[in-house]
C-alpha cells in the first residue's frame, strides 16, 4: 500500500510541476492560434468595413468622363476633317433616398451582430480550451491511479505467491491476483494511450508541444454556483446570450428590409452638378467657301433631380410580401433561440448541481473505501477474509479516486458551460478557474 500511495501521489504532483502552464497562459496562446476563433475574429473585423460601404450610399459621389473623336467627311470637291475633345466633371449628392438610408441602418445593426458573433466564438474557445485542459488532467490522474492500483495488486500477487509457497493459501489466490494484475496492465496501456491523445488535442488547440497543465490545488476546493436558482440563470440567458441578441438584431434587420421594400414606391431626390469643356477643330472649307472656325466651349450646371417610380410590374408589391414573410421567420427564429437558451441554461445548471453532489458523494466514498480496504487487509492477515476480497477492495478504492478526480474537473468545466449557456462567460472566468490550480 505504501508503494501504491507513493506512485499515486507522484502522478498527481507531476501535473503541478514548475514547467506546467496555467489555464490563463494557454488561453492567451489559443486566442492567437486557434483557427476557428481567428476566422470569427477576421469576420468581425470585416463587418466594420461593410458598414462603411453602406454609409457611402448617403455621401456625395463624383466622376470624370473624357472623350476624343475624329470625323473624316468626303465631299465632291473637298474633304473635311473634324476633331473633338471633351471632358465632363459631374457630382451627385443624395438628398432623399429611403432605400439607401435604410441600408445604412441595417449595416449598423449587422455590425453590432458581428460583435455578438465574436463574443460567442470567444466563449466557445474558452469552453473548448477548458475541456481539453482538464481532459489532460483527468487522463493523467487516471493513469496515475491505474499505476497505483497495479502496484498494490502486484504486492497482493507477491503475498499470494508467498502464502502458496508456505502452504497457507491455495493456487486460486495466486491466479486471481495474477488475473487482476494482467487486467491492470491492460488498463495502464489504455490509460497511457488516452493521455497521449488528450495531450495531442490540447497541443493542437494552443499551438504548442508537450503542454503540461497545472493540477488542482490540494485540498481541492470547488467554487459554488451563484445564484442558486435555475430560473435566475435562465433570465440572464434570455437577456444577454449572444445567440438571443443576434436573433433580435436579425429581426430588426428584417423589419428594416420591409421598410426598404416599401420605399420602392417612394421618389428619390439628388443634388446634381457638372462642369464640361469641349474643344472642336475642323479642317477644310464650308459650302460657302469659308474655312471652318474651331474653338472651346465650356459649360456648367447645378440643380436638383427627382426620380419618381410609376410602375415596376408589381415587383415592389411582391417584394413587400416576401419581406413580411422573412420578417415572420426572423421572429420565429428569435423565439426558437430564446427557448433553446432557456433549456440549455436549465440543463447546464442542474448538470453542475449533480456534479457537485457527485463530488461530495465520491469524497465520502473515497474515505469509506480506504477504511474498508484497511479492514479487509487486516481480515486477510488474520484469516477471516480471502485474497479476492482484498483485490475487490483495492479496485473499489482506486476506481473511486479516479472517478472523484474526473468529477472535480467536470464540475469546473460544467461551471464554465453554465456561464456560456447563460451568456455570461468572460475571460475573467478563465482567471478565476486558473487561481484554483497549483502555483
Amino acid at each position: 500500500m505504501r508503494t501504491a500511495l507513493i506512485a499515486f501521489m507522484l502522478g498527481l504532483v507531476g501535473a503541478g510541476s514548475a514547467s506546467a502552464q496555467s489555464l490563463d497562459e494557454l488561453y492567451t496562446a489559443a486566442r492567437g492560434y486557434d483557427a476557428t476563433y481567428l476566422s470569427a475574429r477576421a469576420l468581425a473585423d470585416s463587418a466594420q468595413f461593410k458598414a462603411a460601404q453602406a454609409k457611402a450610399l448617403l455621401r456625395p459621389s463624383a466622376g470624370l468622363a473624357t472623350s476624343v473623336n475624329v470625323n473624316q467627311t468626303e465631299f465632291k470637291n473637298s474633304d473635311t476633317s473634324e476633331r473633338n475633345r471633351a471632358a465632363t466633371l459631374s457630382a451627385t449628392q443624395p438628398l432623399f433616398n429611403r432605400t439607401s438610408s435604410t441600408s445604412v441602418d441595417q449595416a449598423q445593426l449587422q455590425l453590432e451582430a458581428s460583435a455578438y458573433q465574436l463574443e460567442a466564438a470567444e466563449q466557445d474557445l474558452i469552453v473548448r480550451l477548458a475541456q481539453a485542459y482538464f481532459d489532460v488532467l483527468a487522463a493523467q490522474d487516471a493513469l496515475a491511479t491505474t499505476r497505483a492500483s497495479k502496484a498494490a495488486i502486484s504486492e497482493q500477487l507477491a503475498s499470494a505467491k508467498r502464502n502458496f509457497e508456505v502452504g497457507t493459501a491455495t493456487i486460486t489466490d495466486t491466479r486471481e491476483a495474477q488475473a487482476r494484475f494482467d487486467l491492470a496492465t491492460a488498463q495502464e496501456i489504455g490509460a497511457d494511450n488516452d493521455l497521449r491523445n488528450k495531450r495531442i488535442a490540447l497541443d493542437q488547440l494552443v499551438g504548442r508541444s508537450n503542454v503540461q497543465p497545472k493540477g488542482l490545488q490540494q485540498p481541492a476546493v470547488l467554487p459554488t454556483i451563484v445564484p442558486t436558482d435555475a430560473e435566475a440563470w435562465a433570465r440572464d440567458g434570455d437577456a444577454q446570450h449572444p445567440a438571443v441578441l443576434q436573433a433580435r438584431l436579425a429581426l430588426e434587420v428584417a423589419q428594416l428590409e420591409t421598410q426598404k421594400a416599401r420605399a420602392g414606391h417612394l421618389p428619390t431626390l439628388d443634388a446634381v452638378a457638372s462642369l464640361g469643356s469641349n474643344y472642336s477643330s475642323r479642317s477644310g472649307l464650308s459650302s460657302t467657301g469659308q474655312p471652318f472656325v474651331g474653338g472651346t466651349t465650356n459649360s456648367g450646371s447645378i440643380g436638383v433631380q427627382l426620380n419618381l417610380p410609376l410602375f415596376a410590374g408589381y415587383s415592389v408589391q411582391n417584394r413587400i410580401k416576401e419581406t413580411l414573410s422573412l420578417e415572420e421567420k426572423s421572429r420565429n427564429d428569435l423565439e426558437a433561440a430564446r427557448r433553446t437558451v432557456s433549456i440549455a441554461t436549465r440543463q447546464a445548471y442542474f448538470g453542475v448541481q449533480s456534479l457537485q453532489a457527485q463530488v461530495l458523494a465520491l469524497e465520502a466514498a473515497e474515505s469509506s473505501s480506504s477504511l474498508a480496504l484497511d479492514a479487509t487487509q487486516l481480515g486477510y492477515k488474520v484469516g477471516v477474509r480471502v485474497n479476492i476480497d482484498v483485490l475487490n477492495a483495492q479496485t473499489q478504492l482506486y476506481t473511486t479516486r479516479r472517478d472523484l478526480s474526473k468529477a472535480r474537473y467536470d464540475t469546473l468545466v460544467g461551471g464554465l458551460k453554465l456561464r456560456q449557456a447563460a451568456g455570461q462567460l468572460k475571460p475573467e472566468d478563465v482567471s478565476a478557474v486558473s487561481r484554483l490550480l497549483a502555483p
